[in-house]
């Protein structure tokens, strides 16, 4: 059985609601239209707090139930550059002029916020927007509390995509922590190596065919992994990559079975050092509670729009059948080649000097393909002209990270908001 606890839906995330009435305001008549409006947000996780009282470890939402309340909202802000400031307007009692002026002055102040306004206490949608915006501070939350393990330094082939450890906790959140290569190529204790076996075992036991590796070659990855998970498990790691083709070179095995396994166990694992692509998972496994995977765009057809994208891993729960192969390249160790379902994708990358620009890509998994000269895992994506045209002119790195569905809208939103 392969674990898939990824982040659950099921409760809602829980927030300080703080609602802002003016002292002139008769209370009396206000009462039951806070009541509505609340009730509502009380759904979303809502939890009352009173801006006299402590400050609020919970993330905050305002709602300006009336107008003269700007400045008893701006002192009950809990300004954090990284968490935006989250208003809640409605159509009476000069709510949306006071969320208004509070708004710009929370800009002027170099902070960022948003206005959700709802049209009613029924206002489906509205109410959804800021359910949105609310899952979108808990993400926020989450990288600032996460911790991505770097086994080893990036490939040496990764110009581009080897930032230091200062812009990734700046911009993004997560704390790097570094790992020598030593702690993963270093022989197994008995109980560890079992463990790894039998993590092998299995993985051999779900495939339909064992191509080119070999069965001696499924011991030496699956004590990999279990080097890798006693590393995850001693630093506290929400995700990890790893520097894996050393392992080919020194130890003659690959870490694509540990990598795969790793992630349906809900931690976040990248390929080749590469923290960029690594951060953009863990990112969207928080944002959008699936198990993302990571390539390289291989093969374009630009009159068709189409894009090839290949790696020699992947997680179980992301395809359907898979066949167990030897790595592409090294032609050594295990290799997966998984069959992944057709359907609405995304495609994402971020990239820059400092992590901090975005590309997001809805397309069409359109077929699996089995190219001798790529990396097992393949699939032909359709993307449009334009969008191979601008991957062309403006790329932002090579690994790209496959998410189904149709996502590039929310994730866009969350990014603008976030770090733009």
């Amino acid at each position: 059985m392969v674990p898939t606890d990824t982040p659950s839906r099921a409760a809602p995330p829980r927030f300080a609601l703080f609602a802002a009435v003016s002292k002139i305001h008769d209370t009396s008549v206000l009462r039951d239209l806070v009541e509505s409006y609340v009730s509502g947000l009380r759904a979303l996780g809502a939890e009352p707090w009173d801006s006299g009282t402590e400050r609020t470890p919970l993330p905050l939402v305002v709602f300006v139930a009336t107008g003269g309340t700007e400045r008893q909202i701006l002192r009950s802000l809990q300004f954090d550059a990284r968490e935006p400031a989250i208003l809640v307007a409605h159509p009476g009692q000069n709510s949306l002029p006071a969320a208004l002026e509070v708004l710009a002055r929370v800009q002027q102040l170099g902070h960022r916020g948003r206005i959700h306004y709802l049209r009613g206490p029924a206002d489906d949608e509205g109410l959804r927007q800021v359910a949105e915006a609310i899952h979108a501070r808990s993400v926020r939350r989450a990288l600032l509390e996460s911790r991505v393990g770097l086994v080893g330094s990036p490939s040496d082939w990764l110009v581009a995509s080897s930032p230091t450890i200062e812009v990734v906790k700046t911009v993004w959140g997560p704390t790097v922590v570094p790992i020598p290569l030593e702690s993963i190529l270093s022989d197994p204790d008995e109980e560890t190596a079992t463990l790894g076996e039998a993590m092998a075992r299995d993985f051999r036991a779900g495939a339909e065919v064992l191509a080119e590796a070999a069965e001696s070659e499924l011991p030496a990855a699956g004590r990999a992994y279990a080097m890798l998970r006693r590393v995850v498990e001693a630093e506290r790691l929400d995700a990890v990559t790893v520097r894996c083709f050393d392992l080919v070179v020194r130890k003659q095995t690959t870490g694509c079975l540990a990598l795969a396994q790793l992630a349906d166990e809900g931690v976040i694992a990248g390929c080749e050092g590469d923290l960029v692509a690594t951060v953009a998972m863990l990112w969207l496994y928080r944002l959008l509670g699936t198990i993302p995977w990571m390539a390289n765009p291989s093969r374009i057809d630009p009159d068709r729009g189409t894009l090839i994208l290949a790696h020699c891993t992947v997680p179980r729960s992301v395809c359907g059948p898979y066949r167990l192969r030897s790595h592409f390249e090294s032609g050594l160790g295990v290799g997966v080649q998984g069959t992944m379902p057709t359907g609405p994708v995304t495609l994402v990358r971020i990239g820059g000097g400092r992590m901090e620009r975005l590309r997001a890509i809805d397309g069409m998994l359109v077929r699996n393909t089995d190219h001798p000269d790529l990396c097992r895992t393949q699939v032909e994506v359709e993307t449009g002209r334009d969008a191979l045209q601008e991957l062309l002119a403006q790329p932002l790195g090579n690994h790209m990270v496959v998410v189904s569905g149709h996502r590039a809208a929310a994730v866009r939103r969350w990014h603008e908001t976030a770090i733009s």
